[in-house]
């Protein structure tokens, strides 16, 4: 059952209180992304970001490549990535934009992005699921954290069958 539902209306202002990506290392972000055979590449303030389905500044996907600008949230982002990386490869060479309309691969996504921002210096995973709450992804136990640690058993089952990691 799915039980995520991203926000109807994006938040797009820097006084939104989450961390961006000119917070955090450029590098680190590649680095793990690269981990999964992604390609991270910034976008020039200002510029239209590629592939973006919320609009700026919110990540964009390509086939294997994410676009973030330093304005970019980096839930925004890992959330982006691992609707990637849940992706067989021949479906991730297909995608522009939406990556998936899979309940349980954006359960998995939701999942993963924040097991994956427990290994980003600088973020953690305690700080995204603050920040997911912030920007206004729902869950139906409340918040993120609960939902993460009382009601993903199914999201995270799907991760270990597929060889990604779930905690």
């Amino acid at each position: 059952m799915h039980r995520f539902s991203e926000p109807a209306t994006v938040i797009d202002t820097d006084a939104a209180p989450v961390l961006r990506m000119r917070d955090i290392a450029f590098g680190d972000a590649a680095a793990l992304l690269a981990g999964f055979g992604l390609r991270l590449h910034r976008v020039g303030d200002g510029e239209k970001i590629p592939g973006s389905f919320w609009g700026e500044p919110e990540a964009g996907v390509i086939a294997s490549d994410v676009y973030a600008r330093d304005d970019t949230p980096v839930h925004s982002l890992l959330h982006e990535a691992c609707h990637l990386i849940v992706l067989p490869p021949e479906r991730r060479a297909l995608v522009h934009t939406d990556a998936s309309d899979s309940d349980i691969e954006e359960d998995a996504t939701c999942c993963l992005q924040v097991v994956l921002a427990g290994r980003l210096p600088g973020v953690g995973s305690e700080r995204l699921m603050a920040d997911m709450d912030a920007w206004g992804y729902s869950f139906r136990l409340g918040s993120t954290r609960a939902w993460f640690e009382r009601d993903a058993d199914d999201a995270k089952a799907w991760l270990r069958a597929h060889g990604l990691p779930a905690s």
